[in-house]
């Protein structure tokens, strides 16, 4: 296994069962590097992410690739691309953009990763590359290579960087949910609320309510994390009593 290789699989491996790792956001049509290098810029510093790989595709765009430490369901990755899509490129027609891993979340087909890179291109034979920060603007409106890029100086590009931790994962999430999402977050004051349940069944009790959306697998991760929060005080209150 060469060091491309290593690095490709310690950052980038490919998705499985309807989880992935690896999450990548493209702009084309034209390519537009200072747009896309709004979404780099923003994710460091608002988001306090660790940077994401650029990738010129060797076609017609930039690409970010984000690399995460622990595998998550399609559908939460395509939510946090969503997100930066409609917080740092609200007025970028969505044709222009393209999102990876691609698959239908409410289904068990196969999870379509986004293409290699590097890798030459057959329509073209231009070449896709992982590229230093610096080089984008150099490439302006011709996101290609013109020949092959030299394996080990991708290989120390990607050695650079890092994965995204869990906890990281989860407060940039939370960053990005919007306002009005968590208003509707369920709290200890929720006593009108009601779950489904068996028939009969009377209201849910504040504190069930919150452990009921917290141990709920399907709900947004931001808002397990708000009822989880939630419940500090309801269970102080319960052992008060």
């Amino acid at each position: 296994m060469s060091r491309l290789d290593t690095e490709q699989e310690r950052l980038f491996p490919v998705p499985t069962d309807g989880h992935t790792r690896v999450l990548v956001l493209g702009l084309a049509r034209p390519a537009d590097w200072p747009a896309l290098r709004a979404v780099w810029q923003g994710v460091q510093a608002d988001l306090e992410l660790p940077a994401p790989a650029i990738a010129v595709s060797g076609t017609d765009s930039y690409q970010l690739w984000f690399s995460l430490a622990q595998a998550v369901a399609l559908a939460q990755a395509r939510h946090f691309l969503e997100q930066l899509r409609l917080r740092y490129l609200p007025e970028v027609a969505p044709s222009r953009i393209a999102m990876w891993p691609q698959a239908d979340a409410s289904s068990a087909g196969p999870v379509r990763p986004a293409p290699a890179v590097p890798a030459r291109q057959e329509a073209t034979g231009n070449w896709s590359a992982f590229v230093s920060p610096d080089l984008p603007a150099v490439f302006g409106e011709d996101p290609w290579l013109d020949m092959a890029p030299g394996l080990d100086q991708q290989a120390d590009l990607l050695s650079r960087l890092k994965p995204v931790s869990p906890d990281a994962w989860a407060h940039a999430l939370q960053r990005l949910t919007p306002a009005e999402v968590r208003a509707e977050t369920p709290t200890s004051q929720a006593v009108q609320t009601r779950l489904p349940g068996p028939t009969g069944s009377a209201p849910m009790q504040p504190r069930q309510f919150l452990l009921s959306v917290m141990n709920d697998a399907a709900a947004p991760l931001a808002l397990r994390i708000e009822a989880a929060k939630a419940l500090l005080p309801v269970d102080s209150n319960t052992r008060g009593h």
